[in-house]
């Protein structure tokens, strides 16, 4: 009989991987965990409650916030209050850092940046939608922790993951030593190991891509679309066109089947649209612990300077190969691109 391992298990077993933690690590993968399993279960029901569409308002880059979304960063910033090993919060949904000033928490060691409901959006339709996150030591010694605690480079961090809200609901992520997979078992109401040691095959035949922008892509993009198009038996070409408008969907099937996502720059984002401290940097850490490869098409996404908190990037991330291939076509500096 096969063992089932728990998330809880999981994180217990790995701790030695830590010793100067002393299990605050651990029990801030607990509290997401915690979180998501929440989160999870208000998604699957959303059409029965009266929290599908729009909030009302708008978030820091202007866009309309759906009720989800809300919800989601509430639950997420309560579990990680009341778990006590996180100091600060950087949220998509907030313009401003969240310090969670407890007796307890106040002086806890690790920064959490998080994007509370990727692709939340589609929820009114039903595709899947997805949490990120990413964990930070704090760097600060003394006084009260800052802005300058989350804004370190993507090579900083010590752990970063996504949820998955879909057909089934996992949880994937990487404390730096290799990428593990759980799926919640609702029977029992725990995240199981279910995809341990996830590596993203070297090449695919999947690109992801908005290609109702292209238009608004750089020559090089465009030169790069029209590669993946050209029938070639040698690399299996033409690629399969697939794309969900989630990052954490898109690049979760790539990470299974092979593939490479793509956000460029555009005429009408010349800084790219994704944000680099809580959508970039965690993909880009979990991608390349599978294997893969993630850069914002001349420089690698975890080396990139951190200058403002809800910093955008454009983004070339997936298998090694395809990659590597993409920043063939003269993906220049994205400041000098051409659109």
């Amino acid at each position: 009989m096969t063992r089932v391992i728990t998330l809880g298990q999981f994180i217990i077993e790995k701790q030695a991987d830590f010793p100067y933690a002393k299990g605050e690590l651990s029990r801030l993968l607990r509290d997401i965990g915690i979180a998501a399993k929440i989160v999870n279960r208000e998604v699957n029901k959303a059409g029965l409650m009266d929290i599908l569409g729009k909030a009302g308002s708008t978030n820091i880059q202007g866009e309309q916030q759906q009720k989800l979304d809300l919800y989601a960063d509430q639950q997420f910033i309560a579990a990680l209050k009341s778990g006590g090993e996180c100091c600060i919060v950087a949220s998509e949904e907030n313009e401003h850092i969240i310090r969670l000033d407890t007796d307890v928490s106040k002086n806890a060691k690790y920064i959490v940046a998080i994007d509370p409901l990727d692709g939340s959006s589609n929820i009114d339709v039903n595709v899947p939608v997805g949490t990120i996150f990413s964990i930070y030591r704090r760097k600060s010694n003394e006084g009260s922790p800052g802005l300058k605690d989350v804004m370190q480079k993507g090579t900083e961090q010590v752990a970063a993951g996504y949820i998955i809200y879909g057909s089934s609901t996992m949880l994937v992520y990487t404390t730096g030593r290799g990428v593990n997979g759980f799926t919640l078992d609702p029977s029992i109401g725990e995240f199981c190991l279910s995809h341990p040691n996830m590596q993203i095959p070297e090449t695919g035949t999947i690109y992801s891509i908005n290609e109702g922008n292209y238009v608004h892509f750089p020559q090089s993009v465009k030169d790069y679309i029209k590669y993946c198009q050209v029938e070639d038996t040698q690399t299996n070409r033409p690629y399969a066109s697939r794309y969900i408008g989630s990052m954490v969907a898109d690049l979760h099937r790539n990470l299974i089947k092979g593939g490479i996502f793509i956000y460029p720059v555009t005429s009408r984002a010349p800084s790219g649209k994704l944000r680099l401290v809580y959508e970039c940097n965690p993909m880009a850490f979990l991608i390349e612990q599978a294997g893969g490869r993630a850069t914002n098409g001349h420089q690698r996404i975890l080396e990139l300077d951190i200058h403002e908190l809800h910093q955008r990037s454009p983004i070339f991330i997936g298998s090694k190969n395809m990659v590597e291939k993409a920043e063939s076509f003269n993906l220049i500096q994205p400041e000098l691109q051409s659109c």
